[in-house]
């Protein structure tokens, strides 16, 4: 499914790809991958330098390999972590990925990391402080940043701007790139009650990098992106609609709980192929046996970085 169709970045469509994750690192190290690439969370390989970064120099050698990291915190008030860039370029430097991505968030305050990819104010403010942010990773990285959509579960009153504005005044003025979270987008439009097909039609298509895909849990009164479940029907539908306005770009299946085996992974992404055709699997969206009786969405907002 690999394409040399590029976008705005002259990045190309690496097809299907899967997170590179512990629970088949025995597999991979005896089997052909048979998907087109792999992405890595960035902070689980940072500093690390046991069995796991021996698996991340086998699969570099053999498949495309973007990172993906859940830490920059480029919402933050707090100062860029220079620390932690500077070993996330020495992670790109072994690695070479194709693009490094992160999530349009903040993590934390006072040098605290809460482990949640929390929603940010969208204001005139707010962009002008993310816009400096970004521009600076993106000097100090040497690369276009790549920026992924978050699920959210509460947003700011003051907030004047809505996030697919917020996204196209930020790729205007950085030049960053964007990481299509479909199933983000489907899971902010039930939690906030916005059209999610309106979201994707109205973001700068051409800075589309990356589209994510993946399952959620309906929790009654809101939808948890919890990365656990079969890709449902709506969001495979949202997923052909913005493959079709990028002209086609890379995706990832998420699934970062719960995880399968390999090869149902492989299968599960795979339906990709016949989505594009217009064959929509029939999948709801998996209800979850607790119901109303889930604890805070806020605290799931971020897969533990550590599996």
């Amino acid at each position: 499914m690999t394409s040399d169709k590029t976008n705005r970045l002259g990045l190309s469509n690496l097809g299907l790809g899967v997170g590179l994750r512990t629970k088949h690192y025995a597999h991979l190290m005896k089997n052909e991958p048979v998907v087109d690439w792999f992405e890595i969370i960035s902070e689980n390989y940072m500093n690390n330098f046991g069995y796991a970064r021996h698996v991340l120099e086998h699969i570099v050698s053999i498949r495309p390999v973007v990172m993906h990291g859940v830490s920059m915190s480029i919402g933050s008030t707090d100062p860029l972590n220079l620390e932690y860039l500077k070993q996330l370029k020495e992670l790109a430097d072994l690695v070479k990925p194709v693009w490094i991505s992160d999530h349009l968030c903040w993590t934390g305050v006072a040098h605290l990391n809460t482990h949640d990819l929390l929603p940010l104010p969208l204001t005139l403010e707010s962009l002008k402080h993310v816009t400096e942010r970004v521009n600076r990773v993106q000097d100090i990285l040497k690369r276009p940043l790549i920026l992924e959509n978050p699920s959210t579960y509460m947003e700011f009153q003051d907030s004047t701007l809505h996030e697919w504005e917020f996204l196209t005044e930020l790729v205007n003025k950085t030049g960053c790139g964007l990481l299509l979270d479909v199933n983000n987008v489907f899971v902010s439009g039930f939690n906030h009650n916005f059209d999610p097909e309106h979201y994707i039609r109205n973001i700068p298509h051409k800075a589309v990098v990356q589209m994510h895909i993946a399952g959620p849990t309906d929790c009654d009164t809101y939808l948890l992106d919890t990365h656990d479940q079969p890709v449902p029907t709506q969001v495979w539908k949202l997923y052909r609609l913005a493959q079709q306005l990028t002209g086609g770009v890379s995706t990832l299946l998420e699934w970062d709980a719960n995880i399968p085996e390999y090869e149902e992974l492989v299968a599960e992404v795979n339906k990709a192929k016949q989505v594009l055709l217009g064959d929509f699997p029939d999948v709801p969206v998996y209800r979850s046996p607790l119901a109303d009786g889930v604890s805070n969405p806020v605290d799931h907002q971020m897969q533990t970085v550590h599996e």
